[in-house]
């Protein structure tokens, strides 16, 4: 599929550690062997996974500001881009989470394009498969209560960090870059998209924010995509960019149609660890509380405070994790339960009093609750966890002294159980990096049953 047979066909840089592992989850289960680094992988390591046709490399640039993204994005691509792929791929949330100062998108488009010159850049945000579509250009998402326009979506127009107020895209987009951007949308798509592209270019436009609904404006999204690498050879978006390209890649029969995955197996106990606010993690909680896991409370009060404070709260976590362990049970630490919970309440009036930035408390959490898995695991011998929370994902990860990551069993699109690579005592772990909104309500349970698939689950 490109000139270099060894070169990846896609790479892909994460905005986040759990989008970056949904990326990896779609090629690998489609038949295309990838894998997830966690930083820049050493020549040892890369060389372990030297025949993947995906690579990728996870972050935290959602969490950051322009200036981190100015400093560290370029290597990162760069180390991408030596590989030769035939695309390269930025990374961004289903739900668009972005602002000027925070995961700005116009920002790490800027930086990828001093690294992959392009004519412009395909925007492909919409992923069918996980209940994220986009039509004429504004895009939607869907909530346990149903399917909402991103601006009145019950949970990101009121995300505490990106709240979403604008569902057209390249309007939002337009506060964080001067780039012309130009639509190809539904209608386009269903008679002439490649006349449609050709005409944007011609009049200047950088960004091509592209619609995608259900199967033929998906396949006809993903074959626009690949057609057009040689002068558009970078591309912005989320894993639906991937969805998109294997279904073209199999209408093109580039591809077979892969069977479908199976189950890692039943293990009698997991760790969790979860640092989302989410109504859909909340609910998760909930049905893991009646069936078999033990909540344990962490307060987050703890990152405002000393180190010593935040420590003494670890090790009480560390403690009560290896207990609920040693009595055969799940443990299940979480900083909140639900973004109205009395945690979160505690938590802001703590931080408002501190005058600590939510950035580093944010950061903190997560650190604190990967130092608090690591632990859990080493003492109790538990070989499977999950992550919960998107940023979480990114610190808690750092902790673990996890370099790699492939796809093992699927469960809800975007939250795969991977297996984990390392040069430490987690070389092997099965872990599954959830985000906040993913997921059913049996999720912790699913992945303790080891994922595969389950009849009539939701998407």
């Amino acid at each position: 599929m490109t000139d270099d047979r060894k070169a990846p066909w896609i790479a892909w840089l994460g905005d986040d550690f759990t989008g970056s592992a949904a990326v990896m989850e779609v090629l690998e289960f489609a038949g295309i062997p990838s894998v997830l680094f966690t930083g820049p992988p050493s020549p040892a390591m890369l060389a372990r996974f030297g025949d993947r046709r995906g690579v990728g490399i996870a972050t935290t640039a959602r969490a950051q500001d322009p200036d981190w993204m100015a400093a560290h994005l370029p290597g990162l691509f760069g180390a991408l881009q030596a590989l030769n792929p035939a695309l390269l791929h930025y990374k961004i949330c289903s739900t668009f989470d972005s602002a000027p100062q925070s995961g700005s998108i116009g920002a790490a488009l800027a930086a990828a394009l001093t690294v992959r010159p392009s004519d412009a850049v395909a925007l492909l945000t919409a992923a069918p498969a996980m209940r994220r579509y986009q039509a004429f250009g504004h895009l939607f998402a869907g909530a346990p209560q149903g399917v909402f326009r991103l601006d009145r979506h019950p949970v990101m127009a009121h995300h505490p960090v990106t709240p979403m107020t604008e569902s057209d895209l390249l309007a939002h987009l337009a506060g964080q870059t001067d780039l012309p951007g130009a639509l190809i949308d539904l209608e386009a798509l269903a008679t002439d998209p490649q006349a449609r592209l050709d005409q944007a270019l011609a009049h200047g436009a950088r960004i091509l924010s592209i619609d995608s609904m259900e199967p033929a404006s998906e396949a006809a999204a993903g074959a626009l995509i690949w057609q057009n690498r040689a002068r558009m050879g970078l591309v912005a978006g989320s894993q639906g960019v991937e969805y998109a390209l294997v279904r073209h890649w199999q209408q093109a029969g580039l591809i077979p149609v892969a069977a479908p995955p199976g189950s890692a197996g039943a293990v009698d106990r997991i760790a969790v660890v979860s640092g989302s606010v989410s109504p859909v993690t909340s609910a998760q909680l909930d049905w893991a509380g009646r069936h078999g896991f033990a909540l344990l409370p962490f307060d987050a009060r703890a990152v405002c405070g000393s180190d010593a404070a935040l420590a003494a709260e670890e090790t009480r976590l560390i403690r009560a994790g290896l207990a609920v362990a040693g009595a055969g049970r799940s443990p299940l630490v979480h900083s909140a339960a639900g973004h109205q919970g009395e945690q979160v309440a505690l938590f802001r009036q703590a931080l408002a009093a501190s005058g600590m930035a939510p950035e580093l408390a944010q950061r903190r959490i997560g650190q604190a609750l990967g130092r608090i898995l690591d632990a859990i695991l080493r003492g109790s011998g538990i070989q499977r966890a999950v992550i919960s929370g998107g940023d979480t994902s990114g610190h808690a990860m750092g902790q673990l002294g996890v370099q790699a990551l492939t796809a093992l069993a699927p469960t809800i699109p975007g939250a795969a159980l991977c297996r984990a690579y390392g040069d430490g005592p987690h070389d092997g772990l099965e872990i599954a990096l959830k985000g906040g909104q993913m997921g059913s309500q049996d999720y912790f349970g699913w992945i303790r049953d080891g994922g595969g698939q389950q009849a009539g689950a939701p998407t």
